[in-house]
């Protein structure tokens, strides 16, 4: 009978630290992942400083996971592996979304030279520094183009003032650019 609720006592002792382990195998692979997002948003950026630190931290710890990995009993650490990779790349694609790094080069094309012009001057007012353009469309109608490099953040801003000035989805030019020599002028960067 002593045996018997001692075994039963390893059993449960047991299962709570394989829980644990499986629990701690799905966050590190959770985070190795986001490690891993940031790691490619910042070479896709040219920003290469912190790059070597992530891939350093990212090799020591999934040199330690696989170790685990490989070395268990049961199917249940790599069902742990690869659920912790998969919330990993949403968490860091959201992590991507949240801090929008980069610079773009906004093309926006109107058919309309008052809205053009109307456009233009709201960029202008709240910051921007904006060109603008007279083109040629489809069978040389006479178009206008507005351009203006702002802060990948800062689109949602952009999009709040093509609808103030009344503009429903316009034709848009959007070009990541890797680097801007000189100025580049920034507004708000949350909506209020």
């Amino acid at each position: 009978m002593k045996f018997k609720i001692k075994l039963e006592k390893e059993v449960r002792i047991l299962t709570k630290e394989v829980i644990l382990a499986l629990v701690g195998l799905f966050l590190i692979t959770s985070f190795t992942n986001i490690l891993a997002t940031l790691k490619t948003m910042l070479i896709s950026k040219k920003i290469m400083n912190p790059v070597y630190f992530v891939v350093f931290l990212d090799a020591l710890i999934f040199a330690t996971v696989v170790t685990k990995v490989t070395s268990s009993v049961g199917f249940h650490y790599t069902v742990a592996y690869g659920l912790g990779r998969t919330a990993g790349v949403y968490i860091g694609s959201k992590l991507e979304e949240r801090l929008a790094l980069g610079i773009l080069e906004v093309d926006i094309f109107f058919n309309n030279k008052s809205k053009m012009t109307s456009v233009a001057e709201s960029l202008r007012e709240e910051g921007y520094t904006v060109n603008n353009y007279l083109a040629s469309g489809y069978h040389e109608d006479v178009r206008y183009k507005v351009e203006v490099v702002i802060k990948r953040k800062e689109f949602k801003v952009l999009e709040k003032i093509l609808d103030e000035c009344g503009v429903q989805n316009p034709t848009l030019k959007i070009k990541n650019l890797s680097k801007v020599e000189g100025k580049i002028t920034t507004t708000r960067t949350q909506m209020t």
